[in-house]
């Protein structure tokens, strides 16, 4: 259920600050996001699966978390992010 490696890479550098920058909150709300994406399509086909869905709703949290730090340390860095994963609707 993790991101593949080169699809993780992809998505390091697409939301990195810097060339080795792969612990800001723009990368880590970027990689939660697209395992949470995975695991939508696995909830689709295994309906039951609770004890994943426990995972998933851990990492919904922390992306939340992630993103109101964000919001409160630098407000355009937020909203740029959420205008590119398409978060908010």
């Amino acid at each position: 259920m993790s991101v593949e490696k080169s699809s993780k890479a992809a998505i390091i550098a697409d939301n990195a600050r810097g060339q080795n920058d792969t612990g800001s909150p723009e990368v880590q709300v970027a990689l939660l996001t697209a395992r949470i994406n995975d695991l939508n399509n696995h909830f689709k086909a295994h309906t039951k699966d609770h004890h994943s869905r426990r995972g998933l709703i851990m990492m919904v949290n922390r992306r939340k978390s992630l993103l109101s730090y964000l919001k409160s340390k630098d407000a355009n860095r937020y909203r740029a992010l959420i205008e590119k994963l398409g978060l908010r609707k």
